[in-house]
């Protein structure tokens, strides 16, 4: 699966998967559950790079203290919003406003899509951001309710 950055706004995100052929029902559902669940996850902040405490203390966790206050004082990181999954011939899409989840959603995504290309579904391609010029946005509803939001 090759990975490609377009341009990058976290308020107003385009995620496109590239399949090999046009994705069966069992495929989309496993695309959509990996979306729907990073999601989850970053609308509950578990995308929070300011606190990454375990992380932080290396390979040996046993019996480490895990200060609260830490996890309480770091600034949240939640995603806001997200649009159904949508297809159209070998592609699919789906809008995202991050809100203030770290990058490190990003890689987790990646690596989770990595992960299912190798095991359950063809993904030639994941471009993170900016438009498909097979497949306008422009319009959209998504960009249409952000521009809403910016003024």
């Amino acid at each position: 699966m090759h990975v490609q950055f377009r341009e990058f706004n976290p308020f107003d995100l385009w995620i496109w998967l590239e399949f090999s052929t046009v994705p069966s029902q069992m495929e989309k559902e496993y695309v959509e559950e990996v979306f729907n669940s990073w999601f989850l996850l970053g609308k509950l902040g578990g995308f929070d790079a300011e606190n990454l405490q375990v992380q932080d203390v290396g390979l040996d966790i046993s019996y480490m203290d895990y200060d609260e206050q830490i996890a309480d004082n770091s600034m949240m990181a939640l995603m806001h919003n997200k649009s159904e999954f949508e297809y159209e011939g070998t592609w699919g899409r789906c809008w995202f406003d991050l809100g203030t989840s770290d990058a490190l959603a990003i890689d987790v995504l990646i690596n989770a899509l990595k992960q299912l290309a190798k095991e359950y579904v063809v993904i030639e391609r994941l471009v993170i951001g900016g438009e498909n010029e097979d497949w306008s946005v422009g319009s959209d509803r998504h960009s249409l309710f952000y521009e809403a939001q910016q003024n």
